[in-house]
């Protein structure tokens, strides 16, 4: 009597909209298979805005939304040819999902989430640019959740970690994170990191996507990994661990000053 095939491995993305989510989906569906795409809805603005006011004050969130305004957008603008240039030298593919791959939620700490979860029944769920995500959540379904990180840990946690390590002066440690996800920020256990040799094109805006091309060939290592049970953090030296958030207009004058990081 022959047996049963075994079923084959399950994949899940769970991630917030946008082009980097693309990026992810498609790397993974070419080199592992992809069983769906689980996108919550993103957070409002005014939200987020209060969220920021609550943690970080007047004076900084109006120093953030100084730097969007006067320089974020302009060095958008600028940098079009360098992202069409990163792509194409690093084969990202920002092409749609195929609709029929994904399921839409309103957050993935909602239950229509942890109910999708479960019924998916994951061997390893992938995290892309998502809410801190619930205890409830992790604990869901029985399987590593593994997360790609813009910024070297556990010195770097937040976000923007490459534009930060080179404005501190730092360049040795930017670079990219994929490591597990716990309750924390970031805080979950290295599974592999490398770092990035921005060129004087590159900027505050093309620094993520240089660290997305490096860490995606260690995220379908680490996913492999999971999928054949031999998924192992590594061990990290103790040092400095610190949470930013997004520059202020000065802030980013400052890095430019001393350091002409754009």
């Amino acid at each position: 009597m022959t047996a049963p095939a075994a079923a084959p491995p399950r994949v899940v993305l769970i991630a917030g909209p946008g082009e980097p989510t693309h990026i992810v989906y498609h790397a993974l569906q070419a080199a592992v298979g992809v069983a769906c795409v689980i996108i919550e809805e993103p957070v409002g603005a005014k939200q987020l805005l209060k969220r920021r006011l609550e943690k970080l004050g007047a004076a900084t969130v109006a120093g953030q939304v100084l730097f969007k305004a006067v320089v974020e957008q302009p060095l958008k603008l600028m940098a079009a040819d360098r992202l069409r240039a990163i792509k194409r030298e690093s084969g990202l593919n920002d092409g749609p999902i195929p609709a029929e791959a994904v399921v839409a939620v309103p957050s993935i700490n909602s239950a229509e989430a942890i109910a999708q979860l479960q019924a998916l029944k994951p061997d390893v769920v992938v995290v892309q640019g998502t809410r801190i995500i619930a205890k409830r959540v992790l604990q869901s379904v029985g399987c590593p959740f593994i997360n790609m990180h813009a910024g070297i840990t556990p010195r770097y946690r937040g976000v923007h970690g490459g534009y930060w390590a080179l404005a501190t002066g730092d360049a040795a440690h930017c670079g990219v994170t994929v490591h597990l996800v716990d309750a924390g920020i970031d805080t979950g256990g290295i599974l592999a990191q490398a770092t990035i040799q921005p060129t004087p094109a590159d900027s505050y805006v093309t620094y993520p996507l240089l660290q997305l091309a490096a860490g995606l060939p260690l995220l379908v290592q680490a996913v492999r990994a999971a999928l054949a049970g031999t998924l192992r953090p590594v061990p990290v030296v103790e040092g400095p661990s610190q949470l930013w958030s997004h520059p202020t207009l000065g802030q980013w004058l400052g890095g430019w000053l001393r350091r002409r990081v754009r």
